[in-house]
């Protein structure tokens, strides 16, 4: 049997990182996910609000790194819980129990603008969340740079072609 999945959206509030009595580390948290399509009468895109879990080292990296309206790549399991709630009616929850957990978007440091630059020889821009994005990379100094052998109208019709493929 086969139980994957790989779900794409934002978080809806803050990761919350518990332990369990043996000291195991726990996050849960909500991720918005749009649906493909538009409702019929041309409105706005549907969201589903999914849970999910993190143990252990994958918890602690959410905790630590994600935050309410982050990007998230969530790959992993489905899975249902049932209990009995105080008034004795029989609950299910479903909820997927993350994998991996993967940055969705390109914010760095707390920027909220969404932009970071490298500060190595070459630098990379990114554009900002919504509007149209913009980037540009720029040759470190000194760069040769490569250019093909081979360009649009530099092609040649061998002259002792026998008919034989080289492989």
């Amino acid at each position: 049997m086969l139980n994957h999945i790989v779900i794409m959206g934002r978080l809806t509030r803050d990761p919350e990182l518990r332990h369990t009595q043996s000291g195991v580390a726990v996050a849960s948290f909500r991720l918005a996910v749009d649906r493909d399509f538009q409702s019929r009468d041309g409105g706005d895109r549907q969201a589903d609000f999914i849970d999910v879990v993190a143990w252990r080292q994958t918890g602690e990296f959410v905790s630590k790194y994600f935050a309410k309206g982050r990007m998230a790549v969530v790959s992993g399991r489905l899975q249902t819980r049932e209990w009995t709630d105080k008034d004795n009616n029989r609950r299910t929850a479903y909820e997927i129990v993350a994998d991996n957990v993967y940055f969705g978007d390109s914010k760095r440091d707390g920027d909220s603008s969404g932009s970071y630059q490298r500060a190595e020889t070459g630098s990379y821009q990114s554009g900002g969340y919504g509007g149209a994005q913009q980037s540009r990379y720029q040759q470190p100094t000194g760069y040769q740079g490569y250019s093909s052998p081979v360009s649009g109208s530099d092609f040649a019709e061998l002259t002792d072609d026998d008919g034989d493929l080289p492989f």
